[in-house]
């Protein structure tokens, strides 16, 4: 393969990690930046108790879906950081023409945690999955064939 179509493969998957990553910031249902750590600890335990039941998990299957979720949780942190996203986003419009360079800075260091942290997150999420019987692989795949972007099902 071409330098350059591995090059744009790379950066299309890393902005849709980042896409998704940051999307899920403001989800009023997920880990979002206002909850306490106690609130996301409990969301935590109630996401995970819901797949165990849903897919039949053991305590092996458990296991490795609480490191996945963790995985998922420290890149989002990662991809986040410690500043305002919002307040980033307005920084770039905040003069009277957008401000590129601060944009392309943000896009690389956004990238960069992505890419830092995406190793751990693809081993735990293919530990979990792998581990899963041929059954539950495909109650995964059917969920994830049911959604189509936020709560939506399909017709």
């Amino acid at each position: 393969m071409k330098s350059w179509i591995k090059r744009s493969l790379a950066a299309a998957l890393g902005a849709a990690v980042i896409i998704g990553l940051t999307a899920c910031g403001g989800h009023q249902g997920g880990w979002n930046n206002n909850m306490s750590p106690a609130d996301s600890a409990q969301m935590r335990e109630r996401m995970l108790e819901r797949a165990g039941k849903e897919l039949k998990l053991d305590d092996a299957q458990k296991q490795r879906l609480a490191v996945l979720a963790d995985k998922l949780r420290d890149a989002r942190t990662a991809v986040m950081g410690t500043t305002d996203p919002r307040a980033e986003m307005q920084a770039l419009i905040a003069g009277p023409k957008f401000d590129r360079a601060g944009a392309q800075t943000l896009v690389e260091a956004k990238t960069a945690a992505a890419r830092a942290k995406s190793p751990e997150v693809i081993a735990a999420a293919a530990d979990f999955f792998d581990s899963l019987r041929p059954e539950q692989q495909q109650q995964v795949r059917d969920f994830m064939n049911k959604r189509h972007g936020r709560g939506a099902r399909k017709p």
